[in-house]
């Protein structure tokens, strides 16, 4: 949309705020994004590819923040980039191929869907097992030696599992939320997590940063074909992308204070909203 006014930028500035604080208390940074692209008269289509484009930055800067949990890796990053990146390809090819109102009337349910994934709360079952695995460590360590010891664990380098233990539905299932990601990827972070987590891939810090690394793979890749199809609203996206550095830098310091039930609990009722709202409009 070229030639927005000073107000509009705010607004999107505001949404990519809302977008990176959501996507960090709750990995659906698209459920604020998308919405806000549309409010703005954006068309659909248009709208989820600068949306696409606005949060990407936050996954790079995952990655990079993500170093010390994915050393030792070496070999399952590749694998798991890779199968973002042709996951993301195919996701947007698939976004651009088919006649705009198909996405119309597949966000609905895929925003549903994203509602659905975060009431469920993987990460958080997630961390919830990990915790318990930490605590059975830290009680064996005192039995045997009278006070905690360090064996590296599954956080350590030493305890990285090897790749070749990942089972080959794990691959598969990674590879269609890639495809997700890259056509519309409300929730897909989270939906990611999950498939990991269920396949026993590694600790939660583990495969909380192969979500990142598999997100931004999805997205990076997703962003060069809507690059080259020329379908993206520049304005809108650069501010969409400051607004969520912003919105993700000062999320943890907010949601120390805020109870994660609580703000679970707000987004799904948001999602729901959203998805209902949407639906009465494309359906009837």
């Amino acid at each position: 949309m070229v030639g927005m006014s000073g107000m509009t930028l705010l607004l999107v500035l505001m949404a990519g705020i809302g977008a990176g604080f959501l996507g960090y208390a709750v990995g659906a940074s698209s459920l604020v994004s998308y919405p806000a692209m549309l409010a703005l008269s954006i068309p659909p289509v248009l709208a989820n590819a600068t949306n696409t484009v606005g949060v990407i930055g936050t996954g790079i800067g995952g990655v990079l923040g993500a170093r010390t949990e994915l050393r030792g890796q070496r070999s399952r990053v590749i694998v798991y980039v890779l199968i973002g990146a042709v996951g993301g390809v195919v996701g947007s090819l698939l976004l651009l191929g088919f006649d705009p109102e198909v996405f119309e009337y597949a966000v609905p349910p895929l925003i549903f869907l994203s509602a659905v994934i975060i009431g469920l709360n993987p990460r958080g079952r997630s961390q919830s097992r990990q915790a318990a695995r930490d605590a059975r460590k830290q009680l064996e360590g005192l039995r045997r030696d009278g006070f905690p010891v360090s064996d590296g664990g599954e956080d350590g380098v030493e305890g990285a599992l090897p790749l070749s233990s990942d089972s080959w539905w794990v691959w598969l299932a990674i590879g269609c939320v890639a495809i997700y990601s890259g056509y519309f990827g409300a929730g897909a972070g989270t939906l990611v997590l999950a498939v990991l987590d269920a396949g026993h891939v590694g600790s939660f810090h583990k495969i909380n940063a192969l979500k990142t690394v598999i997100g931004a793979g999805a997205n990076v890749t997703a962003t060069m074909v809507f690059l080259v199809r020329g379908t993206v609203d520049w304005p809108a996206a650069i501010v969409l992308g400051i607004g969520c550095f912003i919105g993700s830098y000062i999320a943890p310091s907010i949601t120390r204070r805020v109870p994660a039930r609580v703000m679970r609990a707000a987004a799904v009722v948001g999602a729901v909203a959203l998805a209902a709202d949407l639906a009465i409009r494309t359906y009837w």
